[in-house]
C-alpha cells in the first residue's frame, strides 16, 4: 500500500513541529531494519523521534546545539517523499540517500 504524498508530507510536517511527549515505556528500534512503510505508519511521536535523531546524527559535530527548523522541515519533507515512493527501503538507507553521510 503506497501512502499518498500529501498524507506523507502532512504527517511528517505535523510530527516535525510537534515533537511532543515521549512514550511512557522504553522502546528500542533498529532503524537499519525498519522499513520506510513501518516508519510512516509508526505514529507522529515515533516519526518525530526518528526525524530528530536523524537530524543530529547526520549533522555530526557541526552546529552542535542548533536546530534549524527550516532545514529540519525541508529534510523531513524530502525524507517523507522518498519513503512514500520506496516503502520497502530501510530508514537508514533512506536517510543516507536524503541526508548523505
Amino acid at each position: 500500500m503506497d501512502i499518498p504524498m500529501k498524507t506523507t508530507l502532512s504527517i511528517l510536517f505535523a510530527a516535525a513541529l510537534s515533537l511532543s511527549s515521549m512514550p511512557a515505556h522504553a522502546v528500542k528500534w533498529d532503524l537499519s531494519t525498519m522499513t520506510c512503510k513501518q516508519f510512516l505508519e509508526s505514529g507522529e511521536d515515533n516519526i518525530a523521534v526518528v526525524l530528530t535523531w536523524m537530524d543530529g546524527w547526520y549533522k555530526g559535530d557541526e552546529d552542535n546545539a542548533i536546530i534549524d527548523t527550516e532545514v529540519f522541515i525541508e529534510n523531513a519533507k524530502k525524507f517523507g517523499a522518498y519513503c512514500g515512493k520506496n516503502p520497502t527501503v530501510s530508514v537508514v538507507t533512506a536517510a543516507d540517500e536524503i541526508l548523505g553521510k
